[in-house]
């Protein structure tokens, strides 16, 4: 990768000030814009890129702009939101992107705005991330500074302003109906769909809501184009991924590879493979949401359909790992502590689904288990899976923990047997 997505972040200084960027090409893609990019060339260009968004989803983004009303007869005002909340357990590539290199989300941010039109865009933060919150402000006063912001951007009569809301953190926010709702300044439970936020979203306008990282795939598809863009991925999918890796490796971190990379070569060459004296018993390809895959998996590509058809999803492309010296009953028991706490309550099924899975846990953890506590626990998977519930959240808990009692059924029976959990954990 001659120009990758990252090449501007060193996290031991301060990310670039507004000059050095675009020294190093920054804000070019604004500039080709003003040259005459019409929205509808831009839109193109991305959906000729195949750029999938980062949240965790992997849909198409020029598709999803696409339902966004256009025209003479359109709303006038529009909006853009990014969901920078990042609330998804093992999940970090965002904070990343935010404080090392602001100045790519603002310019993502632009292009996105004006390829639907939008008038003003909103940054929707996780409160935890201070620093991505003074590198922000200080990005978006230098962006404004400098004309990119504002009234008239470059003379295009192309007008936006961005503000930087930080939230209250929670991660039924990476909905993103819940997280118009809280921006909205209510409380954070998804709404109906239909309508779609891109008809109907922030205040009932018209709304496009991106991840970081997504839009800040867009400066490198318009300033270098879609050939070079689709060139970068060695496997189905086009362009590149940052790629997380947490638990006992010798180098835990966060790195930007081609889509098609395989799983053995972020944890083993990147990663630095496990520690001395841990085995890679299991991990979660893409954050704590997602089903358990095995070390007879590591050969995969890391593409969206490779992991869908291997059973579970690449998400956000984060892996958590499991070695063989951690309890996995213990680690799916403190991921539904997490999906319990973060559950908004709006729907049955999660609300009391939830809490009772958690305690369940609390349970074979502390020697109070039962036989029939293992029914209870595959009876949860239909209760709360796809279709029963209002929103993805309770489903999302449902994967770690339905693969858990696939792969790991006699550690849970072990819990029962010993009264307790026989492990021990480092």
């Amino acid at each position: 990768m001659d120009k990758p997505l990252t090449k501007n972040i060193d996290m031991s200084r301060p990310p670039l000030e507004i000059a050095q960027y675009q020294a190093a090409g920054g804000y070019e893609s604004i500039r080709k814009i003003a040259a005459g990019l019409a929205p509808a060339d831009v839109l193109q260009q991305v959906k000729d890129s195949g750029l999938k968004g980062r949240g965790g989803a992997g849909f198409p983004t020029g598709l999803k702009w696409s339902f966004v009303p256009m025209g003479d007869n359109a709303p006038r005002e529009k909006y853009l939101v990014v969901n920078a909340d990042e609330m998804e357990p093992g999940t970090f590539k965002d904070r990343l992107l935010m404080e090392g290199d602001p100045h790519l989300l603002i310019e993502g941010m632009i292009i996105a705005a004006y390829t639907i039109q939008a008038s003003k865009a909103y940054i929707f933060l996780r409160g935890e991330y201070i620093r991505a919150e003074h590198a922000l402000k200080k990005a978006i006063a230098e962006a404004r500074a400098e004309g990119l912001l504002g009234s008239n951007i470059l003379n295009t009569g192309y007008s936006l302003e961005i503000v930087l809301h930080t939230s209250a953190g929670r991660y039924i926010c990476g909905e993103e109906t819940a997280l118009l709702n809280a921006l909205e300044g209510k409380r954070a439970n998804p709404r109906a769909k239909p309508p779609f936020p891109q008809v109907s979203g922030l205040w009932g306008k018209p709304t496009i809501v991106n991840n970081v990282e997504t839009l800040c795939n867009l400066p490198g598809i318009i300033s270098h184009g879609v050939t070079w863009y689709q060139g970068l991925g060695k496997g189905v999918d086009h362009g590149t991924k940052l790629f997380g890796v947490s638990g006992r490796v010798r180098s835990p971190g966060c790195w930007e590879l081609p889509f098609g990379t395989t799983i053995r070569e972020v944890i083993e060459e990147h990663a630095g493979g496990m520690q001395d004296g841990y085995q890679l018993k299991a991990f979660l390809p893409g954050g704590g949401s997602t089903d358990f895959l095995l070390p007879e998996h590591l050969d995969l590509a890391l593409d969206y359909d490779v992991i869908g058809k291997a059973g579970s999803r690449l998400a956000t492309g984060t892996m958590i790992l499991l070695d063989d010296r951690t309890c996995p009953v213990g680690m799916v028991g403190n991921l539904m502590r997490f999906f319990s706490h973060e559950s908004c309550g709006f729907c049955t099924p999660c609300r009391d689904g939830l809490p009772w899975i958690e305690q369940i846990f609390v349970d074979l953890e502390e020697g109070r288990g039962s036989e029939k506590d293992i029914g209870i626990l595959e009876d949860h998977l239909g209760y709360l899976g796809p279709g029963r519930t209002f929103c993805a959240l309770a489903p999302g808990a449902m994967a770690p923990l339905g693969s858990a009692l696939r792969h790991f059924r006699q550690e849970f029976e072990d819990h029962l047997s010993s009264k307790g959990c026989p492990y021990t954990r480092h």
